[in-house]
Formats: structure tokens, C-alpha cells, sequence
């Protein structure tokens, strides 16, 4: 499963860039808000700092026709290659987009999923990613880590192009367990990936080798 982040937050971004072996970032509306910037300022920077790696930026037109004029003005804006993604959610005209942004040549990730039979029906239609949201679901008194196994084992079962990618989460055992499942990637916010990289035992454990080393570990680097 490969690691993606959550968050439009440059600040945050540059530290998990640092160190952390993410693959890519998602955005959508909500992460967009919470920054309290438009988008022409943070989408060149994201662009900057993301690189080559996976950008999944969220469409926010309701209409098909709109959902591919906005994808391709990114894409042609901002020069995106195949590591652009366009976010479409899964509604009816989101559906009809799907194909014609994939029949445009770019990349679509579909969003919003709650059900099996929504990334089904998303991964007909061209998604190359879909993107089931795991901890609404659990709010619900549904069961997001089912749903994520259930969309795994479709794919699989019928040798689709698609892979999952699991959203939202509130705690690091949601992670661990579409891992279990056989997630293909999950997009996760700052502060749970900085606590599913972390044990205090890791620290208590490197403090003590700190101790040991001490005066012994003499050969010059």
C-alpha cells in the first residue's frame, strides 16, 4: 500500500516531504477551505512541490460538460502529465465525466464512495483510483473496512484497471486494517501519518542505544 497526504497545508507538506515515503497529495474542496487561500495560490505550489509524484485536484463543477472543461484547464494551465488526476464524484453527471475526461487523456480518481456497488460502477466508467471514505462510514453504523475489502475483491474478481484508494480516517487502526484488506494506497491527514510512523517504545529504544554508544562509537564519518 502506498502513502498519500491528506492536506493542502505547505507547511505540513514540507515536513512529511522530508522524511516520509509519500507518493502523492489529494485535495478536495473541504482542504482547500481549510486553508483559507484560493486556488490559484495553492494548486502552483502544490504543483512545485509534489513533482513528479501523484496530484489528485477535485473538480467542483456539477455538470459533465463543465467537469471536463475544468480538468482540462488545469491541465493545460499548469502543463500536469500523467501524474494529474482529475477528482470526480460519484453522481450521475460525475459518471458520464469519468469517460469523457478519460477519452481526453487525463487521469480521474473517482470520490465520495460509500458503497461496493459506487466503485463498481466508477471503475466501469474509466476511474483509474476509487475512493471510498472509511471513517463516514463508520459514523454511520456502516463498516468502511468492509466496503474497502468488498471494492478490493471486485477488482481483483474481475481484472479491472482501477485500485483503491482509501480516505478518511481518524485513527491509525483504519489504516492498518485497509492495509490488512489490501488497499492499494490511502490518502491520510498529517496528523495520522505522523502517529502511524511513531512508537514510544521506538523512542524509549533509540534513547537507549544514545546511552550505550557513548564513548564507544569512535570511528570518524
Amino acid at each position: 500500500m502506498i502513502y498519500i497526504a491528506d492536506t493542502a497545508n505547505m507547511e505540513e507538506l514540507k515536513k512529511l516531504f522530508y522524511y516520509f515515503p509519500l507518493e502523492g497529495v489529494t485535495t478536495n474542496p473541504t482542504i482547500i477551505a481549510a486553508e483559507n487561500r484560493p486556488m490559484s495560490k495553492i494548486l502552483p505550489e502544490l504543483i512545485d512541490l509534489v513533482g513528479d509524484k501523484q496530484l489528485h485536484v477535485q473538480m467542483i463543477s456539477s455538470k459533465a460538460e463543465d467537469m471536463l472543461r475544468e480538468a482540462k484547464t488545469y491541465k493545460a494551465k499548469y502543463g500536469l502529465g500523467e501524474n494529474y488526476f482529475a477528482k470526480i464524484p460519484v453522481t450521475a453527471e460525475g459518471y458520464k465525466a469519468m469517460t469523457m475526461i478519460k477519452e481526453a487523456g487525463i487521469n480521474v480518481t473517482a470520490t465520495a464512495i460509500f458503497t461496493q456497488q459506487q466503485a463498481l460502477v466508477a471503475a466501469r466508467a474509466g476511474a483509474d483510483w476509487v475512493a471510498p471514505y472509511v471513517n463516514r462510514l463508520d459514523n454511520i453504523s456502516s463498516h468502511g473496512i468492509e466496503v474497502v475489502s468488498h471494492i478490493v475483491q471486485n477488482i481483483e474478481r474481475f481484472k479491472l484497471n482501477t485500485k483503491v484508494l482509501a480516505a478518511s480516517f481518524k485513527t491509525v487502526d483504519q489504516v492498518h486494517r485497509v492495509s490488512m484488506m489490501g488497499s492499494h494506497a490511502a490518502t491520510i491527514n498529517y496528523e495520522i501519518l505522523e502517529r502511524l510512523r511513531s512508537h514510544p517504545m521506538t523512542d524509549i529504544s533509540v534513547e537507549q542505544f544514545e546511552k550505550d554508544a557513548k564513548d564507544l562509537y569512535d570511528i570518524e564519518f
